[in-house]
Order: C-alpha cells, then structure tokens, then sequence
C-alpha cells in the first residue's frame, strides 16, 4: 500500500514508464540468472561425479587403513613376545656364565700347586686326593656346558636377529600407516571443498532467482492494481467502517451473554471438580500400586534376558577364532578389541547397551552402513558424537570420537570414513544400534528381531 500511494502521488506519465522501466530491468537479469543457473547445474553434474570417485577412494583407503592398522598390532604383539624371549634367554646365559666361572677358577687354583706344595697343605692326604679326583671328573661336565655355552649364545643373536628384522617392519607399517591417514586427510578436505564452493554459489543464484521472479510478479500486479485499488479506496473504507460498528455492537452483546454464562458454568464446575478429585485421587493410588508391580516385573524380565544375552554372546565367543566377532550386514565402525558386549556389564557396573570397540590412537572411524548423517557434534556425557539414519527404523549411535569429518545432512555409503579417534593412548570406541528407538544387539546385524533393547 505505501509502494502504490508514492505512485499514485507520482504524475501519470511516471505511474507508467518507472514500473515499466523496472520490470524490463528485472526480466533481463531473471533470463541472465536462469542461464548461469543452468551452467552451475552442468558444473554440479560434473562435480558429483568427481565426488562419487573421491567417496570411492575414501572407502577403498579407509579398507586399506584398517588392514594396516591390525597388522600393525600383529607385528607389535610379535615384538612383545621377542622382546620378552630375549631378556629370558640373556638372564639365563649371566648365570651360566657366573656358575662356570666358579667352577673354571677352582680349578685353575688347583692346577696352580706344585706336588711338593701339596703334600705341605694342611689338610690330609686323602682329602687332597678327594679334591683331585673331583675336579678331574669336573673337566668334561664343564666342557660340555660350555658347549651347550656356546650355542645357547649363538642362538641368542639369532633372537636379537629376528628382533632387529620385527622392529625394522613394524616400523616400515607405522610409516605407510601414517602415509594412508594424510591421503586420506588431502582427499577429505577436497571433497568438502568441493561440496561447499558448488553448494554455496547454488544457493546464491537460487536465492537470487527467487527474489528477481518475487520483484518481476510483483511490478506486474502492481501497474494492474494500481487504478482499480484507487476506485475501491473509497468503497471498502466506508464498508469497513459499517462492519466495524456491527461488530463492536455484537461482540458488546457476545460478551455480557458470555459473563453470564460463565458465572453459572463455574459453580457448576466447581462441584464437578471436587466429586472429579476425589475419584481421580483413588484411580490414582489404584494405578500407582499396578504400576509399582507392573515395574517390578519388567525389570526382571529385562535382567532375565539381559543375562541370557550375555550368556549366547559368550558361548559365540568361545566358539570363534579369536578377534572382533563378525557383524551381520556391516561392518564395525572401527578395527580393535571387543572389550564389553551386548548385555554385559560396562565399567560403570550398568549393562550395556550396545558395544565398546578399543581402538589404536588416531583409527579411523567408517559407516558401519549406507545412511544420512542426522547429528554430529558434542553431546552431555558423551563427546562428541554421531547419529546415523539406515532406514526402516535402524539408527546408529557411534561415541568416543576424537574429531568428526563428515557433517549433518550428507548421505554416506558403508565404510565410508567419518571420523577419528583420539590421538592418545588406547581410546574406548561405543557402538549402539537401534530400531525404532530401541537398542538392539550390534552382533546380530540389521536382522535382529525387535523389542531386545532396553529402553
């Protein structure tokens, strides 16, 4: 209205040329907006195809990283057990080493006297005698120790050997093991470079688009309006006057029926909500005992099969080779030692609800399934964490997280990476799935029967 009053007020001949003017204006920048529009659609084709190969990349390093990152461990484990075998065998040899010493320099005292000497020493004859004849038989027992001497120390370099060749290769997988984390980083922040630049100039020239079609509609009703509006000016402002003295007479008299009506609705309500207290007060007690019981029952059967649960995961635990047990239909967000299940008691003395996964510091952290990310960041008690949506009910909760690299919205396919762990120590990884709100047991996959959660 304040726009048509400044034309109105305008001479006729200005009423007509300036919306003309701007409307011719506006329509020549709306067909230059629409051609770049279609150039960023070509340019976004071309770059969600460069996206896809980078994702591809990312899931095939990301495979590459964790095959590394356990056989890493392996080689440390190996070390472990070297290192410990050659302080073993190097403690045995010193005591070898000093019982033979003994023995060598007794016997170098004895060769050391004259016969003459010998019949002079103090003791007699027979003990002298004695002592000689020990000691000849000492000559081969100390031969053949020195022998089993020699090739116990020869069999000591051979582990200090293999020690030297085990350190050499875990250092050589610690060096590609970091080389694949820094592809992995270059090629993650090309990808988000890539999606942000084509998604902000998108939104710009959409926006932009937006508001030339609003301005272009807008001039164009406005130059119809214009003399119409001006006609019925007069018209609708003395019918809106008439209305409005009808209504003020009939809302004054809505009103005092209302007062009325109220005063009698509220003595009546009032002894409707005093018989209404005193039968809500005994339902109430009534369904606070059902509830009590009905409370004590479920959380019996809920500790019944919690430990049934644990009992079936362990029997599966013993029945397996070793390692992180398998996952039907995915694949663990990250490689380690399954530390607490499904079920069990966590450290805290509360039963799990999901899985706890100890990872290498700095792991990577991947999809355990295709999904959309619906929350990444920080969250009380938690870190940081994140919420992924599968589909048909299932969400994946994924905590302990040292820096995430992914963002809320984006779609992600099955092993892709999202994440990292804490640089330090051994981090904790926790891994719960969900259906429909649910926990369910992680080790069962998305096939898992529901209602096996706790709530």
């Amino acid at each position: 209205m304040v726009v048509a009053g400044l034309i109105l007020a305008q001479p006729a001949n200005a009423q007509t040329e300036v919306p003309k003017d701007t409307l011719k204006r506006v329509e020549q920048q709306l067909q230059t907006g629409k051609q770049r529009q279609q150039q960023l659609e070509r340019q976004s084709q071309a770059l969600q195809s460069e996206l896809e190969d980078l994702r591809g990349r990312l899931i095939a390093l990301a495979d590459q990283a964790r095959g590394q990152e356990e056989a890493l461990d392996r080689l440390e484990e190996t070390l472990t057990a070297l290192e410990t075998e050659e302080r073993e065998r190097s403690a045995g040899l010193d005591a070898e080493r000093q019982q033979i010493a003994t023995l060598l320099a007794a016997l170098q005292r004895l060769a050391r006297i004259p016969p003459e000497a010998a019949l002079a020493r103090p003791e007699s004859p027979v003990d002298t005698l004695r002592s000689a004849l020990l000691l000849r038989d000492a000559v081969p027992a100390l031969k053949a120790r020195a022998d089993a001497l020699a090739h116990a120390l020869t069999a000591l370099a051979d582990t200090r050997g293999r020690l030297v060749d085990q350190r050499s290769k875990a250092l050589a997988a610690r060096v590609a093991l970091t080389e694949k984390q820094d592809e992995m980083n270059r090629l993650i922040a090309r990808r988000e470079e890539l999606s942000r630049l084509t998604e902000e100039e998108r939104i710009q020239v959409g926006q932009r688009m937006a508001e030339l079609s609003g301005q272009a509609t807008d001039l164009r009703q406005l130059m119809e309006r214009i003399e119409a509006e001006r006609r019925a000016a007069i018209e609708a402002a003395a019918r809106r006057e008439a209305e409005r003295r009808e209504a003020e007479r009939r809302e004054a008299a809505r009103r005092e029926a209302e007062k009325r009506e109220a005063e009698r609705r509220l003595a009546a309500q009032k002894e409707a909500e005093r018989k209404e207290a005193e039968r809500k007060l005994a339902e109430l007690r009534a369904a606070e005992q059902k509830i009590a019981e009905q409370k004590a029952a479920e959380e019996k059967r809920a500790k019944d099969e919690a430990a049934r649960e644990a009992a079936r995961e362990r029997e599966l635990a013993a029945k397996s080779s070793g390692g992180p047990p398998a996952v039907a239909g995915m694949v663990l967000p990250a490689a380690g030692k399954l530390t607490t299940r499904f079920g069990e008691a966590d450290r805290y003395g509360a039963t799990s609800r999901g899985v706890t996964v100890q990872t290498r510091a700095g792991a990577a952290v991947v999809a355990p399934r295709g999904g959309t990310i619906m929350f990444a960041g920080p969250f009380k008690g938690y870190g940081l964490i994140l919420i992924v949506e599968h589909g048909n009910g299932y969400h994946s909760l994924i905590a302990g997280l040292g820096r995430i690299e992914t963002a809320v919205g984006r779609k992600v396919a099955s092993g892709e990476p999202l994440a990292v762990m804490p640089p330090d120590g051994n981090p904790d990884l926790y891994f719960e799935l969900r259906r429909n709100g649910q926990p369910i047991n992680p080790q069962r996959g998305f096939g898992a029967p529901e209602g096996k959660g706790q709530g």
